[in-house]
């Protein structure tokens, strides 16, 4: 069985020789110092990993240095971080008025996908990242002011909001016509204590786009993994309610018990986690590692329709021994029938 196989048939919860493993973000510090001078490519061969995840191609201009402004209009400060939007370029009704959002049909926007699914598809996964509802209102205002209009300002967010499900519905429709089979969307509805915004703006402004955009990937025959980090009990139900094929991460420091959603909605979704990166992969030893890592698949594999990955993503303070220790424990430990 090869990685594309597992991944997909792991989605629709069906039998797999062992638990497949990828990440949606893999830090080049950590990727550098598990295997020196390889590329991203030749990293996702050599470690095993079952998933290429692609994301899409925006220009940037730099303005000074250090300082770029992305396709979107957006300024971005350059970090020692893969993510960094400092200032938003919407302020206003007006603002949105006149904007013009980068054209998801631009051939260049797919340069990169292009070139993975011809190298790759059939092999690996190929898994393209999209957004739904929250990511690029944020963005576009800046999460302080994104936050603030929720309240204040609640058309001005649901015009963004409407923007963004009609963008990405594009944009997976031009990565169906070529191959993609799977999306994830990366947009963080809650933190560690709840939702990033009150039950009703949710319910009111962003769960019904949510449904839409969701919907419009699965009528395209997308598979759709669902990302969003924090506690969100308040409304998994939701979620799952809108068709996606699977959640992640379960974030373990947000209370997401990965027992407690496997026996609840395993006849409906797979479920991707856990392995804590905030602290367990950042700080903990090897043998810390490898013990959660059998926990998470002691929970999460039996009945199929799981896949082992950190709680988010293998970010810059992952220490890379600890990352390999959670692969090799996989690899060990992960095939059916599983027995730990």
């Amino acid at each position: 069985m090869n990685s594309e196989e597992r991944v997909i048939r792991t989605l629709r919860r069906e039998e797999v020789d062992r638990v497949p493993s990828f990440e949606w973000m893999i830090d080049k510090k950590v990727m550098n110092a598990i295997k020196p001078d390889r590329t991203y490519d030749e990293f996702i061969y050599e470690m095993d990993l079952d998933a290429f995840v692609v994301y899409l191609d925006y220009e940037r201009e730099e303005i000074k240095p250090g300082v770029f402004r992305d396709e979107w209009g957006n300024i971005v400060k350059a970090t020692d971080e893969e993510h960094t939007i400092a200032e938003g370029c919407i302020k206003t009704l007006d603002d949105l008025k006149g904007y013009e959002p980068p054209d998801p049909r631009s051939p260049h926007r797919y340069k990169t996908l292009d070139s993975i699914l011809h190298e790759h598809s059939g092999k690996k996964a190929i898994i393209l990242h999209l957004n739904d509802v929250f990511s690029i209102p944020r963005n576009l205002l800046g999460y302080e002011q994104f936050l603030i209009s929720i309240i204040e300002n609640p058309r001005l967010i649901n015009e963004l909001v409407e923007l963004s499900v009609e963008i990405n519905l594009t944009l997976a429709k031009e990565a169906i016509k070529r191959g993609v089979k799977i999306v994830f969307t990366g947009d963080d509805f809650a933190y560690n204590k709840g939702l990033l915004v009150s039950p009703k703006s949710f319910d009111e402004i962003f769960y019904p786009r949510f449904l839409k955009v969701i919907r419009g990937f699965k009528e395209l025959g997308l598979f759709v993994i669902k990302h969003t980090d924090g506690n969100i009990w308040s409304i998994i139900d939701k979620i799952v309610d809108s068709g996606i094929d699977c959640l992640d991460p379960l974030e373990p420091r947000a209370g997401m018990d990965i027992t407690t959603v496997k026996r609840k909605y395993s006849n409906r979704i797979a479920i991707k986690g856990n392995v804590d990166c905030a602290k367990t992969l950042s700080f903990g030893t090897k043998e810390e590692v490898i013990e959660e890592t059998k926990q998470c698949l002691r929970d999460g594999a039996p009945g199929w329709g799981f896949i082992l990955s950190s709680s988010n993503s293998i970010h810059s303070s992952v220490k890379p021994e600890n990352y390999v220790a959670m692969l090799e424990t996989l690899y060990k430990y992960g095939h059916y029938p599983i027995s730990i």
